[in-house]
């Protein structure tokens, strides 16, 4: 029997070349203030994309099926490397969030871990989802318990490190595929007004009962939130860098490898700032398009998918992508913290590109199938 040729999400796999583009020219501009040790990054940047397409394709090779049945295996993996972190990880500006391989480069766990907690929660909510009638309170707090036990396991290691950025990642996930599953909508209300009142506290006790909050939580967390509260007085090396890079930049910018201010994370956190810069208002609208573009695919491939895990996996997938597009633009314009949260396809990061380039492969083969069952009928 003839095997049927593989379908390709055309606008998704442009997207993705262009990302590519940017990514590669926006960290060869801003390599005039990285180390000499950092100089090429964007030669490594293109050795990953080079890598992860050929992740991307040996997924669809090899098809999504094998990947779910071994979804257990990959997420008590992604738990027990970040558990090794804590005793051999690379301290890196105060954290252990890398394994630092010779000749490589570093790996950090959590950028996949993020992938494997988009399959387990997809597989654990998927069949739940399928069930016509509605489910009883007992099968509901299962069920959300059995979410939760999966999301805290990998976000108190990955809080030891400390990596929150991540964490809100995790967060986001969990609660978007729980969105679209049968639970009653009061849960997300109860949730979210149990949050709020625990945060209160939390605040409460930061601003006006600091040393009991250091007390309770120590030192360290208190200055982490110090930070991450800091940008609201538009202070900072970073942030005013990056609002003078941009404000400055004018329609068409300042030309490529024309970077005018110095950003200390100009490959990763703060590329953005060196793309408006270089390509002005003109070139930033198309960089934006093209994000737009990318996750509007992502939600079509999601509408037109009959499988409910598949579903779970694209929204699992899409929500945390738009969260960090989001969030990393917003911080380089000073209206959200800088939490250390990069720019999807864009910024310099082998671990966060091969991690993405594994979920579309995934996505590519849940366009593929939706695909052909259509063409069958």
């Amino acid at each position: 029997m003839k095997k049927k040729n593989y379908i390709l999400n055309l606008p998704l796999f442009l997207c993705l070349f262009f990302f590519m583009i940017i990514s590669i020219l926006t960290i060869f501009s801003a390599s005039d203030y990285l180390s000499i040790s950092l100089g090429k990054l964007y030669l490594k940047q293109i050795f990953w994309y080079a890598l992860g397409f050929l992740i991307m394709f040996s997924i669809i090779k090899i098809g999504n099926k094998k990947i779910k049945y071994f979804s257990w295996v990959l997420y008590f993996v992604g738990c027990f490397l970040l558990l090794l972190l804590l005793f051999i990880g690379s301290p890196i500006n105060h954290s252990r969030c890398w394994f630092v391989i010779p000749g490589i480069g570093s790996f950090q766990p959590s950028e996949f871990m993020k992938i494997f907690l988009i399959l387990i929660i997809s597989h654990i909510v998927y069949p739940m989802i399928d069930e016509k009638k509605k489910l009883s309170f007992k099968e509901e707090i299962f069920l959300i318990g059995k979410v939760v036990l999966l999301f805290l396991l990998p976000s108190i290691l990955t809080f030891l490190e400390p990596d929150t950025g991540v964490i809100l990642l995790y967060f986001i996930i969990c609660i978007s595929i729980l969105f679209i599953s049968p639970i009653r909508k009061r849960w997300f209300f109860i949730t979210g007004s149990i949050g709020i009142f625990l945060l209160s506290i939390f605040l409460f006790l930061y601003f006006e009962r600091q040393k009991v909050f250091v007390n309770l939580f120590g030192t360290d967390l208190f200055y982490r939130i110090d930070r991450l509260l800091d940008w609201k007085n538009g202070t900072g090396l970073q942030l005013e860098n990056s609002l003078t890079a941009i404000g400055s930049s004018g329609l068409y910018g300042h030309g490529f490898h024309h970077t005018p201010l110095y950003f200390p994370e100009a490959g990763t956190d703060f590329i953005f700032s060196v793309f408006a810069s270089n390509f002005g208002l003109i070139g930033s609208y198309l960089l934006l398009f093209l994000l737009l573009l990318f996750d509007f695919t992502l939600f079509k491939i999601a509408k037109n998918t009959k499988n409910k895990e598949d579903l779970a996996i694209v929204i699992g997938g899409a929500s945390m992508i738009i969260i960090q597009q989001f969030q990393n633009i917003a911080m380089t314009l000073g209206v959200l913290p800088i939490t250390g949260i990069t720019l999807p396809f864009i910024s310099y990061g082998g671990s966060s590109l091969l991690s993405y380039m594994l979920l579309l492969g995934i996505i590519f083969n849940i366009y593929n199938d939706s695909e052909k069952k259509v063409n069958s009928k």
